[in-house]
């Protein structure tokens, strides 16, 4: 996949309604400080394009962008993040839970896990969430720079074990740092956009 236009199209509250595409989307998802923005800056090849913060929970919309005119990376709300008021988190979750319930266009979802840490209740809500509504998520193992490279294999291991994922679960491991599992994701996303 070669990514030549990006176009930060729609961006959605709490209150508004989503937009009805014509094009194929993917979404991202995980909580609130796992490198959502980074590895879509990294997939787009911008630096800063989707919006990364040192205060997480900075994405508290459903953020749609055009990708060269063919589909669409859905950035949804990161989930999780303790200085939250449960109001705010109560509507992310249902903003989420109306996406993922009600997009004609969502072919793919992947979940964001941080591979340094075993997943949370909420990483295993979230994937469990994605499983019910009919999808088979994506995990991307993110963060991969920041362990040994011997250790990978026992983290990613231990993400499946604790999410519970069947043996077909695609998991990759990713660094937005060195681009590792860049390519491998390309592949998985040209793979859906061949189907279409």
């Amino acid at each position: 996949m070669i990514i030549k236009n990006v176009n930060l199209e729609t961006v959605c509250g709490v209150t508004s309604k989503l937009p009805e595409n014509n094009l194929m989307e993917i979404a991202f998802s995980g909580k609130s400080n796992v490198g959502k923005s980074s590895l879509i800056n990294a997939l787009i090849n911008r630096k800063s394009y989707a919006r990364t913060s040192a205060v997480p929970g900075k994405t508290q919309t459903i953020n749609y962008y055009n990708i060269n005119e063919e589909l669409y990376f859905v950035d949804l709300p990161g989930y999780g993040y303790a200085k939250t008021s449960l109001q705010v988190k109560e509507a992310w979750g249902k903003m989420i839970e109306n996406y993922l319930k009600t997009s004609k266009q969502l072919r793919a979802v992947f979940l964001l896990i941080d591979i340094r840490h075993e997943p949370s209740a909420n990483d295993v809500n979230m994937y469990d969430w994605i499983m019910f509504n009919g999808f088979h998520p994506v995990i991307i193992a993110t963060k991969a720079d920041k362990i040994k490279r011997s250790q990978i294999n026992k983290q990613t291991a231990l993400i499946k074990k604790t999410l519970n994922t069947g043996k077909e679960t695609l998991l990759i491991p990713f660094s937005a740092q060195t681009k590792q599992g860049r390519e491998e994701i390309y592949q998985v996303i040209d793979a859906f956009l061949n189907k279409e």
